[in-house]
């Protein structure tokens, strides 16, 4: 029976520049391709055609789309740094009303994993308020950032405020990404294996890096990260392996 490919399969990616590496699997795949080119050098004379063709150089090349997102899988095959647990959130537009006491300040709901000021909005208008180091004036702001506390002027006592700002929680994982050295990337292998009609084709190439992370977000539809990733041969001249039922 003639074999033939339908669907994408499963793609799975494994590190080959650690001790123990955790596999990397493409999860909710959407979409897998791989490009293998050569050039092609031609030798010619007086005539048109070429007397003698010769193949010169293999590029291969491909992408993957998966729209299963994993901070270890996008370290794994992308970054190659070190993750850590923690998370930093954005809290977007936080309701607020400047107090009208002595102080006039606001105090964050998360104020004690307070990171960073975003940006104040009157509500009723929508118009940015300007931050400034102390003692502001109508229409101005300052924020402490170790303790969360935004501080206004006299003139802004019970105005309503959208406030926006980056607070820390204990879970999710933490990728802090530092400018690494040229040439400096995490390598490899990847393994294609796909069925169809008790037939498979698996696919392997042994030594690969990623060249791309591209991050699509869109209105109304889900962001799908697309890696794209470069091949070669591995330490022994080996390119890799494909396995087919027919």
């Amino acid at each position: 029976m003639t074999q033939y490919a339908f669907g994408i399969g499963a793609l799975i990616a494994l590190r080959n520049d650690t001790v123990s590496p955790t596999p990397a699997q493409f999860g909710t795949l959407q979409e897998v391709q791989l490009d293998l080119s050569f050039t092609v050098k031609e030798l010619t004379g007086q005539f048109q055609a070429p007397a003698a063709l010769a193949r010169g150089g293999l590029k291969i090349t491909g992408k993957a789309k998966a729209a299963r997102i994993s901070a270890s899988n996008f370290n794994n095959i992308f970054f190659g740094q070190t993750l850590s647990t923690g998370n930093t959130l954005t809290q977007l537009n936080e309701a607020a009303t400047v107090s009208t006491g002595s102080t006039h300040t606001v105090t964050v709901a998360n104020h004690a994993n307070f990171v960073a000021d975003l940006g104040v909005a009157y509500a009723t208008t929508g118009s940015m308020l300007t931050p400034v180091t102390s003692g502001p004036a109508l229409g101005q702001y300052s924020v402490n950032s170790s303790t969360g506390v935004y501080t206004f002027a006299a003139g802004d006592a019970s105005a309503p405020l959208l406030i926006t700002y980056s607070y820390t929680i204990a879970g999710g994982l933490s990728l802090s990404l530092s400018n690494q050295l040229m040439g400096a990337a995490p390598t490899f292998s990847l393994v294609l294996s796909e069925q169809y009609q008790g037939k498979t084709m698996n696919l392997q190439l042994n030594s690969a890096i990623s060249s791309k992370l591209a991050l699509a977000f869109k209105n109304e539809d889900f962001m799908i990260p697309e890696f794209d990733f470069v091949a070669a041969a591995d330490a022994a001249g080996n390119i890799g392996n494909i396995w087919l039922s027919e």
